[in-house]
């Protein structure tokens, strides 16, 4: 067993290191950027009107779920463990410089969640049941051509994996642990409390998980937020200093202090675009299979609605978290991951502040499990078809009590792996099909230039 664990830590390394994947996501990312000629920055504005009109879909319009609802279930995968633990450990690893550089992916994030999205509309179908399907196996497969389908079928094949490492076993081992340590509540009562809950949803599909994310989602990210605003509010006058330490740590490094060990230039761009992908998931190609059930026409507007994903979370969610970290004087206190976020939000809200942190754990981890359970039932009956969706959702609650109960540094080294594997079939898709979202995207604003 330490063998095999030896030999995933390894292919983490290559796969997630300086020469593989990081600079590829940052590569594609700026050019995608380019290539809609920042469209992505320029129009948030639009971007927000089109979810504002997307509160719920129309019925003249093809797909299962509202505009909104696709964007729930997307955001319900990537808002969680990484706004709370994911941002500490870029701080821990990469000092406060690591923030710029989460601020640089995301900016540039945000044009390959729009590709993407514009990509699962455009090539979505329906399968057996009526339902519409779609994400990186469609668009690679028929956008592609049948030449390409053995990289679709790869990143089926990955993606189904992956779903029960990062998006089953490690989040309700952390739900487990968290709920131990602050209420000494046995693991498995945890773990089969997530199961049973998680199970009622599932069962229901994509519309019953559409529909608790919706509600959900919203209601978590507004009160963590608010008890963020609330520290930085009643830090204001440090807030300055703070944002004027993370753009010098990202270009002067970060000297040691306190608990910190001290940070390069290099350790605080990797933290930061590591740990901002592992948030934000663009480029990954997971969130196109929520916005590929989206109930419209326009592949455009449901891009739009998409890049916005990563904006709230990471450009909002994550930068709140830091703040917090920093104003509070935390960051140098030799903590990593949640516990320095809880320890962050316990000084700024004494009483409470910790409470708020693992209650925002405990919804953010649940509904990452019902967004990636999604995810993983798309990539199984693709390759499988759509008999396989009951055994998968029932594999999938199993999975959810195990994973309470066991110790997974093995599951988690292998869901890295995972994560990695499927990204790299979905950035040679949008490499090649970007000249068609170019081309979409450019007709579309210059027929509705009076309109938007």
């Amino acid at each position: 067993m330490q063998w095999l664990q030896t030999q995933l830590d390894s292919l983490v390394s290559i796969i997630w290191g300086e020469y593989l994947l990081i600079p590829l996501l940052a590569v594609v990312g700026i050019y995608l950027t380019i290539g809609l000629r920042a469209i992505t920055w320029r129009k948030i504005g639009t971007a927000f009107i089109a979810l504002w009109q997307g509160r719920r879909g129309a019925s003249h319009t093809k797909g299962d779920i509202s505009p909104f609802q696709a964007l729930m279930t997307a955001m319900s995968a990537t808002v969680g463990t990484g706004n709370i633990a994911g941002v500490a450990t870029a701080i821990y690893i990469g000092g406060p410089g690591a923030i710029f550089w989460m601020w640089v992916i995301a900016l540039f994030g945000m044009a390959t969640k729009y590709t993407e999205a514009v990509l699962a509309v455009t090539y979505r179908e329906t399968d057996a049941l009526g339902n519409y399907v779609g994400g990186p196996m469609y668009y690679i497969r028929n956008g592609l051509g049948e030449n390409w389908r053995w990289m679709a079928a790869a990143f089926a094949f990955f993606a189904m994996f992956a779903a029960f490492g990062i998006g089953n076993m490690v989040q309700s081992n952390s739900v487990a642990d968290e709920m131990h340590s602050s209420f000494a509540i046995p693991t498995w009562i945890t773990g089969l409390t997530l199961a049973a809950l998680a199970g009622t949803v599932i069962i229901g599909g994509v519309k019953r998980i559409a529909q608790v994310t919706e509600k959900l989602v919203p209601f978590m990210a507004i009160l963590y937020v608010v008890a963020a605003l609330l520290i930085v509010f009643i830090n204001v006058g440090k807030l300055p200093a703070v944002i004027t330490l993370i753009i010098e740590s990202a270009f002067n490094g970060s000297a040691a202090s306190g608990g910190f060990a001290g940070a390069s230039i290099w350790m605080a761009l990797r933290a930061g675009f590591a740990r901002g992908i592992f948030s934000n998931e663009a480029g990954l190609g997971s969130a196109p299979i929520a916005h590929a059930a989206a109930q419209t026409n326009d592949p455009i507007k449901q891009g739009m609605v998409a890049m916005l994903g990563t904006f709230i979370d990471t450009l909002i969610i994550c930068s709140l978290t830091a703040f917090v970290i920093i104003l509070t004087g935390s960051w140098d206190s030799g903590l990593n991951g949640a516990p320095l976020t809880s320890a962050a939000f316990s000084s700024g809200l004494a009483g409470y502040g910790g409470h708020i942190v693992t209650f925002g754990l405990i919804l953010f981890a649940f509904t990452t499990i019902l967004g990636w359970s999604y995810y993983g039932e798309r990539a199984a009956s693709y390759l499988f078809g759509t008999g396989i969706i009951l055994y998968y959702r029932i594999a999938w609650v199993i999975a959810i009590f195990a994973g309470a109960m066991f110790e997974l540094d093995l599951v988690w080294s292998f869901a890295d792996v995972m994560n990695g594997l499927m990204a790299l079939p979905n950035l040679v898709a949008l490499l090649l099909l970007s000249p068609i979202v170019f081309s979409k995207t450019r007709n579309y604003f210059n027929k509705n230039t009076a309109k938007w």
